[in-house]
């Protein structure tokens, strides 16, 4: 029977993800299980999670995954490169998913993987030296190389954030030489960053709606719009689990005082800190003169150095997220949430899995010493990413948490 594998932030899992899996399991099994690896409270747009990572992993379960495991911090937090790659790099670590099952905007593997095995070439390194210095941005150079190496044609593909996503999934599968066969599923409804054009008008967003859009709802507390995108119970479990949603905005004077007192020095420390091209340098100045972080992105973007990727040095500085801190690899497979069948897949995980596997989290305390400092760094960042609710919750969180049952 064909296992299933899938990384996703699941920031909340919502119709689309569960149109993925059931499209999945139409071609693989209706029986076939899915494992997925999910970002924990801090996600890939450098922000904090709608709701948290167990609450969210137990709406992943009422919508169809079997069994969540965590994508840490340093990976959930990054570009798409080391996102994919540590997500799938767990899936492979715990040995029990035959199938890699990802949303594309094209839904064609051929072109995916002729644009991955282009983007690991010697070809491509040399095409794409000339085109960063003139100083574009870094994702149009990309696209522009593997346009004038494969074609317009094949070079579009990395103009859309789900096809570009799966060729780094399609990369890391041929890195890690896993046997994992990729199956892509095309994306029906609005990509992960579009914005409904129905937003305030009280339309409706067709039969699946992006996760942007969705956040947007809760967030405006138009819980009735929202639900019916949720998996059936969704609303009524994102309730519960706060009297509001957590907001990165009451963490806007911390991220200020980082701002006013970090050196170029400290900014360089950071991963993907654009050290060599004077980035840090720049973030010093915006962020003696800023007086909101708004101000502060504006003020330290341009061409080449875009908002996305200032916010996420900017998370990373509040999160501690520096260089030398940081694994190469995850150092363990963290359960968050599963089911009957879920139980199943830990079980098999037993003679599987290549790194600890964490059900409890006092085993974390038994953890080789590489893998406890990662999980200190997750602690920190859990006690942190409580700050950003109303009222904070307390620290400690991951000591005394274990994983969602259903």
């Amino acid at each position: 029977m064909a296992v299933i594998g899938v990384v996703s932030e699941y920031n909340p899992f919502h119709s689309g993800h569960a149109y993925l899996l059931s499209e999945a399991r139409r071609r693989l099994g209706e029986d076939a299980p899915a494992v997925a690896v999910m970002s924990g409270n801090w996600t890939q747009q450098a922000d904090c999670a709608v709701a948290d990572k167990w609450v969210r992993a137990r709406l992943a379960l009422l919508g169809g995954a079997d069994l969540v495991l965590e994508l840490p911090t340093p990976w959930a937090t990054a570009s798409a490169e080391r996102f994919a790659r540590g997500g799938v790099e767990l899936l492979h670590a715990a040995g029990i998913a035959d199938t890699l099952v990802f949303g594309s905007e094209c839904g064609q593997l051929d072109g995916l993987a002729a644009a991955a095995a282009c983007l690991d070439s010697e070809d491509y390194r040399a095409a794409l030296r000339p085109l960063l210095d003139r100083g574009l941005p870094f994702a149009l150079c990309r696209r522009r190389a593997v346009a004038q190496l494969l074609g317009e044609d094949t070079g579009r593909l990395l103009d859309s954030p789900n096809n570009s996503l799966g060729i780094e999934y399609l990369r890391a599968l041929r890195v890690l030489n896993s046997p994992m066969v990729p199956l892509t599923v095309q994306r029906a409804g609005q990509g992960h960053r579009e914005s409904s054009p129905g937003d305030g008008e009280g339309g409706s967003e067709g039969p699946a709606l992006s996760a942007t859009t969705l956040r947007g709802l809760l967030r405006a507390g138009e819980w009735e719009r929202a639900e019916q995108y949720l998996p059936q119970g969704g609303g009524a479990l994102l309730r519960a689990s706060a009297p509001s949603l957590p907001s990165l905005s009451r963490l806007e004077s911390a991220l200020l005082v980082l701002g006013r007192t970090m050196r170029a020095e400290g900014w360089a420390a950071l991963p993907d800190s654009g050290a060599a091209e004077g980035l840090p340098q720049r973030l010093e100045r915006a962020g003696r003169q800023a007086r909101s972080l708004e101000e502060f992105f504006a003020l330290a973007k341009t061409r080449r150095y875009t908002h996305a990727r200032v916010r996420r040095l900017v998370l990373r500085a509040l999160l501690g997220l520096t260089e030398p801190q940081l694994p190469a690899h995850p150092q363990y497979l963290r359960v968050l949430a599963f089911n009957g069948r879920g139980r199943a897949l830990l079980r098999r995980m037993k003679q599987t899995a290549l790194l600890p596997v964490l059900v409890r989290p006092a085993q974390a305390r038994r953890l080789p010493p590489e893998a406890r400092q990662l999980f200190g760094l997750e602690c920190r960042c859990t006690d942190l990413y409580g700050l950003c609710f109303d009222p904070p919750r307390p620290g400690g969180w991951e000591w005394t948490h274990g994983p969602e049952r259903l």
